[in-house]
């Protein structure tokens, strides 16, 4: 399928597990989630992928060998989870979980809205 993106969003979102993942930091697709006060089921995952880019302070703070084998797999609060879905009403979305902590107390990542694509 053919897709173009239509908006770019890049919002905070709510995410919903019909079954919690077995990884918080690296979950899988969803099964729905609330944007603006209103929520869509997803109905089909359409691609995934993963982006491990080390960014900022972070990208400077590893020596060669190891960032090497971080960019393939990750590292603790680095890398982003990418989705693109189906909602049960046609639209498409891409839709990412960013894995950075924002401070000591609030350790897990946060589920984003990156754009809507078209449905061509």
């Amino acid at each position: 399928m053919e897709t173009k993106p239509i908006c770019f969003v890049d919002e905070k979102i709510e995410v919903l597990f019909d079954k919690p993942p077995a990884l918080e930091k690296k979950p899988g697709c969803p099964d729905g989630f609330t944007w603006q006060g209103k929520s869509y089921r997803i109905v089909e995952m359409l691609d995934e992928w993963s982006d491990f880019t080390r960014r900022g302070k972070y990208a400077r703070n590893m020596t060669p060998g190891h960032a090497a084998a971080a960019s393939t797999r990750g590292s603790w609060g680095v890398g982003r989870f990418f989705f693109r879905v189906r909602t049960d009403i046609g639209q498409v979305f891409d839709l990412y979980y960013d894995r950075a902590p924002k401070d000591s107390s609030h350790r897990m990542g946060e589920w984003f809205l990156f754009r809507e694509m078209s449905a061509e």
